[in-house]
């Protein structure tokens, strides 16, 4: 659904008066902020005196609030608002916010589970944030990593506790057993766990001592310590290794004496352990997850550039997740050879079911905090560690998946234009996925090679969906060539302009690049997606409609004007084209302008002309029968 302008005001709108601009701006205050689940931003209108409103001292540039912050706090909140997981925002016909949702109770209770979980942990994080304790980006690993925590402590007392219950020791709960009769189930409890926890050391009761532990900082990095290095012994060694590296307790950005460093991760636990994360069931798995896509959006969203280097879109996820998936209820596994936080990953399991990916979820990223943030992803949503390999190197120089490749479905969102080795090593033509197209992607930018890349270890009946930078198709040189390359092995199945604007300070229209080793025909369909939005506060959204219509429109493979086309592999390849694959060489955009009929406008300006003389045949007339008057007179 494309953006409607907006209505321009009416005229003669009187200015508003000081008062009524306040009353305005704080009841529309109220509406965002009562959505992120934040308190007021400044006193409601009825405890502030017109005398203060009105005195002299306040103006334009000196107003009785900041209105700088009032604009900030406002968008922050839409960006909580709009980074709900699962949910679509939509402008209705009133330009209104609407969520698309539920239909059934089940949908609304969970729907109603999901937005007060959000509205808490968002008035947590800010608290802790805006208490001036540390930055909000910093904190992230803070928030995150104790979630993680409580998470775990819980899932694993809870499956000791079912297994009493169940044998029939209803009043048995393992957080309240000693250490010494917890250590005889550790060698049993590993290899089914991957890890164990000691009762002393579990989220709760850690938690219930924590206001008074004076070296509460040196009693959360043993537990730590002793939940990585109880892995260590198992199967889930390398899925546990530093998963706590960034969970500094001893960081002076968090205070800067161990007190203040207390203080700081007292509140944090209590915080945590507010959160709603239990349904009337029982732990919610799914509600972890949630909570922690949200976190991970929202400090993505206000971390500025730096931010959106983990945190890919949920729509544009599930855009990819459904393109990789067409005609398919189940894969055989997935990948992502630039993993950041997993969010990507996880939507192919949201999209087709966990069930339904037989062996796992693998990827591989190259930044310590975004692959630490993968990994505790993956067990907040119920992954288990015999389901997920994600490994810490340079995918382009040192791919870590050689023995488990080739993969079904590859999603990916690289880094764009980042620079590699590329042709300044000679010795990368010899690498098998680069090999073929018989040159290196530059060394100033690595697109092409993560194209390369993934093409190599797809399978035979899979589908790879990629995110690309649009340079990438239509620039010469090496790049020219390997899409020359594509093309003519018949390896592109689909090339999709998106709308700009999609992605976290990225502003321009990127491309999706669906490859493809098996296909129907030998042509490439080129979708123009750019008018799929919907506008939500300062970004645009691809909603549920949008995002059926482009899917639909690659699975059908048919033409539509000004929206798809299904190009010749010939066609794409000739000297015109010039293997060049923008979706706007091929797709006309729609000629929205004007019709004029010459004709008519011709004959309507004779007409204006004709009655522009009559009319002035009558003044001349008048003026005259005024003269012939004046000389009688």
């Amino acid at each position: 659904m494309p953006q409607t302008a907006s209505a321009a005001r009416p005229a003669g709108i009187r200015r508003l008066s000081p008062p009524q601009r306040y009353n305005t701006l704080y009841l529309a205050s109220k509406v965002v902020c009562q959505q992120a689940g934040c308190g007021p931003l400044w006193n409601p209108p009825e405890r502030c005196s017109r005398r203060n409103l009105l005195h002299p001292h306040f103006s334009a540039k000196n107003p009785p609030f900041s209105l700088r912050r009032i604009v900030e706090m406002i968008d922050i909140c839409y960006n909580a608002v709009s980074l709900l997981d699962g949910e679509r925002l939509y402008r209705n016909r009133n330009g209104m916010d609407c969520l698309e949702g539920a239909t059934t109770m089940a949908d609304r209770k969970n729907e109603q589970e999901r937005d007060e979980l959000f509205r808490r942990i968002y008035k947590i994080a800010t608290d802790l944030v805006h208490a001036g304790h540390v930055a909000e980006w910093d904190f992230k690993s803070y928030v995150l990593g104790t979630m993680f925590y409580r998470y775990i402590s819980e899932n694993f007392a809870a499956y000791i506790d079912k297994g009493e219950h169940e044998a029939g020791n209803n009043d048995f709960s393992y957080a309240r057993i000693s250490d010494d009769e917890a250590e005889t189930i550790r060698e049993e409890m590993i290899p089914v766990k991957g890890f164990f926890i000691l009762p002393s050391e579990l989220f709760c009761n850690v938690l219930a001592r924590a206001d008074k532990d004076e070296n509460l900082n040196e009693t959360l990095e043993r537990v730590f310590n002793h939940i990585e290095s109880s892995a260590a012994s198992g199967e889930a060694e390398s899925d546990f290794a530093g998963l706590f590296d960034d969970f500094d307790v001893n960081s002076k950005a968090i205070g800067e004496t161990v007190a203040k460093r207390n203080k700081v991760l007292v509140e944090l636990l209590n915080g945590v352990a507010q959160m709603p994360l239990f349904s009337t069931d029982g732990m919610n798995p799914d509600l972890f997850g949630d909570a922690y896509e949200y976190l991970m959006g929202m400090y993505a969203a206000n971390a500025g550039k730096k931010g959106g280097q983990y945190f890919t879109p949920a729509d544009v996820s599930e855009l990819l997740a459904r393109l990789g998936t067409i005609g398919k209820t189940s894969i055989n596994k997935v990948y992502d050879p630039a993993c950041g936080s997993g969010s990507l990953l996880l939507k192919v399991a949201k999209v087709l079911g966990r069930e339904n990916i037989d062996h796992g979820f693998y990827g591989q990223e190259i930044d310590l905090t975004t692959y630490n943030l993968c990994r505790i992803n993956m067990f907040l949503h119920n992954i288990t560690p015999d389901k997920f390999s994600i490994v810490r190197e340079d995918t382009l120089l040192s791919p870590q998946h050689w023995d488990d490749q080739p993969f079904e479905l590859i999603v990916s969102n690289p880094p764009f234009s980042v620079p590699w080795e590329g042709d300044k090593n000679p010795l990368l033509i010899n690498d098998p996925r680069f090999a073929p197209a018989g040159v290196l992607a530059p060394a100033s930018k690595g697109d092409m090679a993560f194209i390369m890349h993934s093409l190599s270890w797809l399978a035979n009946n899979g589908a790879a969906a990629i995110v690309c930078f649009p340079g990438i198709m239509y620039r010469g040189g090496a790049e020219q060539k390997i899409r020359k390359y594509l093309v003519d092995n018949n390896f592109v199945d689909a090339i999709i302009q998106l709308p700009s604007n999609l992605f976290l300070n990225v502003t321009i229209s990127v491309d999706i690049m669906l490859l493809k080793k098996s296909k129907p025909d030998n042509a490439v369909l080129f979708v123009d997606a750019s008018k799929e939005f919907v506008k939500v506060t300062k970004n645009n959204r691809l909603s549920d409609e949008n995002i059926q219509r482009i899917v639909s429109a690659v699975a059908e493979r048919k033409d539509e004007p000004h929206f798809a086309r299904l190009v010749p592999n010939a066609e794409v390849g000739n000297a015109q084209n010039n293997y060049n694959l923008s979706v706007s060489t091929y797709v006309e955009q729609e000629d929205t302008r004007e019709q004029i009929d010459i004709a008519q406008l011709n004959a309507e300006i004779a007409e204006i002309v004709a009655r522009e003389q009559k009319l002035r045949e009558e003044i001349d007339r008048i003026i005259g029968e005024i003269a012939e008057d004046n000389e009688n007179d």
